[in-house]
């Protein structure tokens, strides 16, 4: 193919022109279109030849450079380096946990993102260092970084994120960042966030639900102690912020104990599934009766949930992977705040 000539690209698409020059030479050069070893045109020619700016083709060989497809040789140009490679936009996906809602984040993503993007899934237990590592790993290897960055801390007062995690996230070019699911790294610049709002989320979901909450003497906060999340203090606090404000009596508990005093017209919120699990089975034990002697709310929508006809307050975590999916498509940036409701069932 003559390289001055044949490449396929439009100024008017969404995707960034640099993309698509990038993504254009990579297409030819994995159906052998473009040899192994052939020499690029000059930045120089290109830009005159096809009528684009000398930093938008010093861009896409960036790209193509940072992922070791194109290789400079000083005083005699830039040639083709490999030619085995996937002919598609990259995009890591990194999440904290394995868990059913970030699943379903993760499926939904995957769902709604084009068959013109590759995606890698990774898991890194919210260790900072494993996090920091895989970023370090996977450094200019991807089109875009999607990032779920919840980490475990020990202290009531470590409520941010730590500079090396923070330093490697940064390290990411903002058009490629996309975070999801925690607002709190306040990254300036044009990147890609959907976040939860935890504080303001719960306390509005528990005003939503006014009319049956006070139906209750006391609102209980069960929120686990040891390695938690940064968030956990966020929900603490809306949860606080709404007991005193409508004048409940309330009480925060770090576990469900098996000797749990649960009393008539209790409501319990939960953030944890094993103390919702231990919640049911003391109230089982008592023979009480799910919302009417006691009331249920748990934190995040699960199948399981649905089944035992459990109230919860959650995130759309569908919506937030479709929403993820549908910016880098369509080349949108900006911060948006995923919709969180409270899903009313009988155990209120």
């Amino acid at each position: 193919m003559n390289l001055l000539k044949d490449l396929k690209f439009k100024k008017s698409n969404k995707t960034p022109l640099y993309l698509q020059i990038a993504n254009s030479l990579t297409y030819n050069i994995s159906k052998g279109s473009i040899k192994m070893n052939e020499k690029l045109p000059s930045i120089n020619v290109f830009s005159k030849e096809y009528k684009v700016s000398r930093d938008t083709v010093e861009k896409a060989y960036n790209v193509l450079k940072d992922k070791k497809i194109i290789i400079g040789i000083k005083g005699k140009g830039v040639y083709i380096n490999r030619t085995k490679l996937i002919s598609k936009i990259n995009i890591l996906f990194l999440v904290n946990k394995l868990s059913t809602y970030k699943l379903e984040t993760y499926h939904s993503f995957l769902k709604n993102i084009s068959n013109e993007y590759h995606t890698d899934f990774e898991i890194y237990n919210s260790e900072k260092s494993f996090c920091v590592n895989l970023m370090e790993k996977n450094k200019m290897r991807y089109d875009y970084y999607v990032i779920i960055p919840h980490f475990k801390c020990t202290n009531v007062n470590q409520i941010n994120i730590k500079n090396d995690a923070l330093k490697a996230i940064t390290s990411i070019p903002r058009e490629k960042l996309v975070l999801m699911d925690n607002n709190e790294l306040t990254i300036d610049g044009d990147i890609i966030e959907i976040y939860q709002d935890f504080e303001n989320d719960i306390y509005n979901a528990l005003k939503n639900g006014l009319k049956k909450t006070a139906n209750y003497k006391r609102l209980n906060l069960v929120i686990p102690e040891g390695k938690t999340y940064p968030y956990f203090h966020k929900i603490r606090r809306g949860f606080i912020k709404f007991c005193n404000e409508h004048l409940f009596n309330f009480k925060i508990l770090n576990k469900i104990q098996e000797d749990e005093s649960i009393n008539s017209r209790q409501l319990f919120i939960t953030i944890s599934d094993d103390d919702l699990v231990k919640l049911l089975d003391i109230i089982k034990t008592k023979r009480l009766t799910i919302g009417q002697d006691v009331g249920i709310i748990s934190y995040n929508e699960t199948p399981f949930k649905r089944l035992l006809d459990i109230a919860v307050i959650s995130t759309d975590f569908e919506k937030m992977g479709e929403t993820a999916a549908d910016m880098i498509i369509n080349n949108k940036k900006g911060k948006i705040k995923n919709p969180f409701t409270l899903i009313d069932r009988n155990s209120i």
